[in-house]
């Protein structure tokens, strides 16, 4: 049942039950992105608990929220008024709706990423903004475990994306990774341009609570080096995307 549990949790993504530093240092990028799209209408895609969802309400016209699973879905439904339960897949959302659409560490859980990625396209409004955060390659951890010898086994997995795709695929079957050129295929042939795309590593808020001052002084050191070549190491991308076009 446990070892269940954890599959679950691995193949859908754990969202966060609670709001810490990493959360806000992530929402601050996420208003600096969308600007005054955060007075228009909003769509959190794969909202979770509804965290990120509740706090972009507080000054959107509209906010909808969207989660595969019922059960967080419902949950989210107690933190913002409008939540669907559904695939991002096949959005039951009419084009060019919204203002700003928010991926928090999503696509790489979907059964199509490339056609998550076109139906988030689809229903922003001609120079609305997508905001995305995904896992990075080039970090050194799988963070959401790996299969091995028919087993889910849990926790931060050093190297494994390092690994030739085909074998980094065996093992962790359940969650992809992205490099740059990944995305740029995702967004292959859309009515869509990039405004800005980085990388970044994590707050460490766990560490921080273990280990106090240690912990705050390698989130310290890390976020400096996103400053430098050297983020291609960092955790997730982060990318803002405008729509072009009226159709997606």
């Amino acid at each position: 049942m446990e070892n269940s549990i954890l599959q679950k949790a691995a193949e859908r993504g754990v969202p966060s039950q609670v709001w810490r530093a990493g959360q806000e240092r992530r929402l601050e990028m996420i208003r600096e992105a969308a600007g005054e799209r955060l007075k228009g209408r909003i769509f959190v895609d794969g909202c979770g608990v509804g965290m990120y969802l509740a706090r972009l309400a507080e000054n959107a016209v509209q906010a909808v929220g969207l989660d595969i699973e019922h059960e967080r879905a419902r949950e989210a439904h107690q933190r913002s008024e409008q939540v669907i339960c559904g695939a991002g897949e096949a959005l039951p959302l009419p084009e060019n709706t919204f203002d700003l659409v928010l991926s928090h560490e999503v696509i790489e859980h979907v059964q199509d990423d490339r056609q998550a990625i076109i139906e988030m396209v689809r229903v922003l409004k001609p120079g609305g903004r997508l905001v995305l955060f995904c896992p990075n390659r080039g970090y050194p951890f799988e963070t959401h475990g790996i299969y091995w010898q028919g087993k889910y086994r849990f926790g931060n997995i050093p190297l494994i994306n390092y690994l030739p795709r085909t074998l980094r695929n065996r093992l962790a079957p359940h969650v992809r990774v992205y490099s740059r050129s990944d995305l740029l295929r995702l967004f292959a042939d859309l009515p869509v341009k990039v405004i800005h795309r980085t990388v970044i590593f994590g707050a460490y808020d766990n560490l921080i609570q273990r280990f106090g001052w240690a912990g705050r002084l390698l989130r310290f050191i890390l976020q400096s080096v996103e400053k430098t070549p050297l983020r291609i190491f960092g955790l997730s991308h982060f990318w803002v995307i405008e729509k072009t076009a009226g159709r997606g």
